[in-house]
């Protein structure tokens, strides 16, 4: 399942250029990136890049995934589907469909103490689960970092990516992505006590530090938005908010649903305002050309949509946030 070392450096390059858990369409009913507005309660929001995409290819057209409408679905056909498609999905290692995701983003992903076990839940891990249920095999779970997923999944180390991964034109060129199973919005998370200093976006400039998750949309939109001020960059977001609570970083740019986690867990955090941003929702992540396991996951993504089990998966996993970030 190897590429050959080349390839294997091509694809390095190409995904490393992304540097979220990352966005969706700027509205926000929901839930991230590490850049999804989501059809969740406390989710109004969204894994897991610094550079601008890079011109796409004359003649190529990046088509976008967009968010299943239920008015045109027929559950039943969808069923149908996804029994006709399992039998020709291909997974790494047979008996079993690998999740490679980030575990430091609730409620998206992350780690509660369930009976004093670590264990790995959240929104994106509830549909990995529905994933390998409909395909009739076990869910194994890599906690990774988020900036490393696209490499894993090109490499053929993992099956899915799932992270609160948002589609853009360049992440597209390197891997293929998924139907959209959440929107979200994006906001800045500061110090409470910082309120009346700072109005919105446009007072982040010369002297303070904006902080953004690595590889992240919302690391590109930090450096977008905020372009006078200086920026962090860390590779979990429970550091981006020691670091703003130890006042090394002056706001975090974050998923409007992740900010809230934080808010209603730490009394001494605030969420300033939305970042202004445009983008399409989260979608999960397979390698480039592997049409029967895309396939599928439309199939699934299109049928918890839908069916309202999606908006239960994100409900469930905020009523556990706060035991991740407290």
């Amino acid at each position: 399942m190897m590429k050959k070392m080349f390839a294997s450096l091509l694809a390095a390059l190409m995904i490393a250029s992304l540097t979220a858990c990352g966005g969706g369409n700027g509205s926000s009913p929901s839930g991230s990136a590490p850049e999804p507005a989501s059809p969740s309660a406390p989710a109004n929001s969204a894994s897991p890049s610094s550079q601008p995409a890079a011109p796409e290819p004359a003649g190529s057209e990046v088509v976008m995934p967009s968010y299943p409408d239920a008015a045109s679905v027929d559950l039943a056909k969808v069923d149908a589907e996804i029994k006709e498609l399992a039998p020709k999905v291909k997974t790494i290692t047979e008996g079993k469909l690998i999740l490679g995701t980030s575990a430091d983003y609730a409620p998206y992903e992350f780690h509660i103490l369930d009976n004093g076990v670590d264990k790995i839940v959240g929104f994106d891990v509830s549909l990995a689960q529905a994933i390998a249920d409909e395909l009739g095999v076990e869910l194994e779970i890599r906690d990774i970092p988020f900036d490393s997923i696209l490499m894993e999944i090109n490499a053929g180390s993992v099956d899915v990516g799932i992270a609160g991964f948002t589609p853009t034109p360049a992440r597209l060129e390197a891997v293929d992505m998924s139907h959209l199973y959440e929107l979200q919005s994006q906001s800045l998370l500061i110090r409470k006590a910082d309120l009346e200093k700072y109005k919105d976006v446009s007072d982040f400039g010369a002297g303070t530090n904006v902080g953004a998750q690595t590889g992240s949309i919302q690391e590109e939109l930090a450096l977008a938005s905020t372009p006078n001020a200086a920026h962090t960059s860390i590779q979990t977001i429970p550091s981006l908010v020691m670091d703003l609570k130890g006042e090394k970083v002056d706001a975090v740019v974050m998923e409007t649903a992740v900010a809230e986690g934080y808010v209603q867990a730490q009394d001494d955090l605030a969420i300033l305002c939305e970042v202004p941003y445009d983008s399409n929702g989260k979608g999960v992540v397979v390698k480039k050309g592997n049409e029967d396991l895309l396939n599928f996951v439309n199939a699934v993504v299109t049928k918890v949509v839908v069916n309202g089990d999606m908006a239960k998966f994100i409900e469930e996993a905020n009523a556990l946030s706060d035991q991740s970030i407290s």
